[in-house]
């Protein structure tokens, strides 16, 4: 199976010029835990709601201040024709519950996510199960 078969395909972006504030609502209205960040129609990021409480809160970032002063600017990312299971081992490997897609290496167009969630949601055999507990293993 590739990523491109469970993705969900190009989410919005969220701006870096948004408050935290902002994207708080958004995430709370939508319930959203992920989100990539733009300038543009550039990706420069993604932000969670672990980096709201964790960059934000914690070291006294205001509700008016950017997504930008907070955001993950090191994305982590696979493409769209990679084997599930390998982007599942990336995964545990890296300690990330998503990842950006990326349509092929040459124009490294953003083209989705792909979330444990949705591997979870079409997992085929008990081989893949035990890597998806595997994968989540370091959250609990």
């Amino acid at each position: 199976m590739q990523v491109k078969d469970l993705m969900t395909s190009r989410p919005e972006f969220i701006p870096t010029d948004t408050t935290i504030r902002e994207v708080a609502m958004r995430m709370q209205r939508d319930d959203l835990g992920f989100a990539p960040v733009a300038e543009g129609e550039k990706l420069v990021g993604v932000i969670t709601d672990r980096d709201l409480a964790v960059r934000a809160l914690a070291n006294g970032k205001s509700p008016d201040d950017t997504v930008g002063s907070v955001m993950t600017s090191d994305v982590r990312y696979c493409f769209e024709d990679d084997d599930v299971i390998n982007v599942l081992q990336n995964m545990e490997q890296e300690q990330v519950q998503r990842m950006i897609v990326l349509n092929n290496q040459d124009s490294k167009d953003f083209v989705g996510v792909v979330s444990l969630s949705d591997m979870a949601d079409n997992c085929k055999d008990a081989d893949m199960a035990k890597q998806i507990v595997d994968c989540c293993r370091h959250y609990h």
